[in-house]
């Protein structure tokens, strides 16, 4: 891990950084550019989960993510110079969404550094909200590649920089959605659960309604592979990962902020990790059974649920659907990482004789009724006895693995998991 600050925040600590009347002064700003979005009872999670759970439905904001409140809130405060001049921003997607509907809702032009590797879908959504008034730049593969960029940029061009998370103005207006939580329960909530990227939503939302019911469990949820709050937590202090899995890319931030660390220690009481598997097998349940299309940002806090299950019997519940942006080409990918995850998909490499009836007797003796070859690439090799083939095998259910295993045991046959080896199976799936 790297300790030297990459962002130069003031690091002095002030309980006052984000206060109420800031985050009600956001609410004020806001109705002029955002929607109110529904918290609604999901009948479906209450009934599995045994309680009242209700769902923020942020992916129903008009940019379909909470981004734009953070984004206009800051942007439409900004001087009259400061917008003659123009801003800047880096996002790995929905910053970027509020910050270009801003930019073209208030006549202010804009640079947008974005990873290369964020969807597709959401560049073209940063392009159509922003128009003439934003240009686009893809660069590098993190967020971290993309705010150097845009820091150069805004030095270089003397602009004004837009942060994604670690700014007052961007925290106080994403508190916006824990004073709408507030507002629409009869009682506070018994739990809260937030997405944790860079930490605005979190600080912000944790800022209002800790303040006003500091009963409620504020959970902060992370994606196990950058898990950066969870890290600056343990030691005490914001650290830099040094890598990080880029799957949930609206929470894939190395290092959180210095000013949403400093309230998220204060005002959350738990931080947790999800894997990425699991928040896949999330998204497809909220798309199957609630008719919901969240991103893996935007799932990740009802996939913390079931780390809470015996907890949570009873109460009522509050989820943050941060955001819907989900690129429709990332389907399969989240399909293969849910069945993974849940153990229904298994890849080996097997050695097969090289004679006819071979594969024949695998799938006669080895598979079992249920099982399905979901893969299958054999390279046949010259004056060889033998010959490796990829076999990706998909089951009914977990406990179906091991029989499989016995079998493919006890015929003698030769094969490699490639579900425990990460440096093979990074290579070959």
């Amino acid at each position: 891990m790297k300790t030297e600050p990459t962002v130069e925040v003031d690091d002095t600590k002030n309980d006052d950084l984000v206060t109420m009347e800031d985050i009600i002064r956001a609410h004020h700003r806001l109705r002029e550019a955002i929607v109110r979005t529904p918290l609604h009872r999901d009948a479906t999670l209450s009934a599995k989960y045994e309680c009242d759970v209700y769902l923020k439905r942020e992916d129903q904001q008009v940019v379909r993510s909470f981004k734009i409140r953070g984004s206009y809130n800051k942007i439409r405060s900004l001087t009259a110079d400061e917008r003659e001049r123009g801003i800047v921003c880096a996002s790995a997607g929905n910053h970027a969404q509020g910050v270009a509907f801003s930019c073209h809702a208030l006549g202010i032009h804009g640079k947008i550094y974005m990873p290369s590797t964020t969807p597709n879908q959401k560049v073209k959504m940063v392009r159509k909200f922003g128009g003439q008034s934003v240009e686009v730049i893809l660069t590098g593969d993190t967020f971290d590649d993309a705010y150097a960029e845009a820091m150069k940029a805004c030095t270089e061009l003397d602009l004004t920089f837009i942060h994604p998370f670690d700014d007052p103005m961007i925290i106080a207006g994403n508190g916006t959605v824990g004073m709408e939580i507030m507002e629409s329960l009869e009682k506070p909530a018994d739990y809260v659960f937030l997405t944790i990227g860079g930490g605005g939503l979190a600080a912000g939302v944790s800022q209002y309604i800790k303040t006003m019911s500091p009963s409620t469990r504020m959970i902060g949820v992370e994606p196990l592979g950058a898990a950066s709050m969870s890290e600056a937590m343990s030691r005490g202090q914001v650290v830099t990962l040094d890598e990080i899995d880029k799957f949930v890319d609206g929470a894939a931030v190395k290092r959180v902020g210095q000013h949403t660390y400093d309230i998220c220690k204060q005002k959350l009481d738990e931080v947790v990790k999800v894997p990425e598997g699991k928040v896949c097998t999330t998204i497809l349940d909220l798309y199957n059974e609630n008719a919901i299309v969240a991103e893996p940002a935007g799932a990740i806090p009802v996939a913390a649920l079931d780390l809470y299950r015996d907890e949570i019997k009873g109460k009522t519940i509050v989820c943050v659907i941060s955001g819907g942006n989900n690129d429709i080409d990332r389907m399969q990918e989240i399909k293969e990482r849910s069945l993974i995850f849940e153990g229904l998909k298994h890849y080996f490499l097997i050695n097969f004789p090289q004679r006819a009836g071979a594969l024949r007797e695998f799938l006669e003796k080895a598979l079992g009724p249920n099982d399905d070859i979901a893969r299958f690439e054999y390279t046949k090799k010259n004056d060889k006895e033998n010959g490796p083939a990829l076999v990706g095998i998909e089951l009914t259910s977990r406990e179906d693995y091991e029989p499989l295993i016995a079998r493919m045991d006890e015929q003698g046959i030769n094969y490699t998991e490639l579900n425990r080896d990460p440096s093979l199976f990074s290579l070959l799936i």
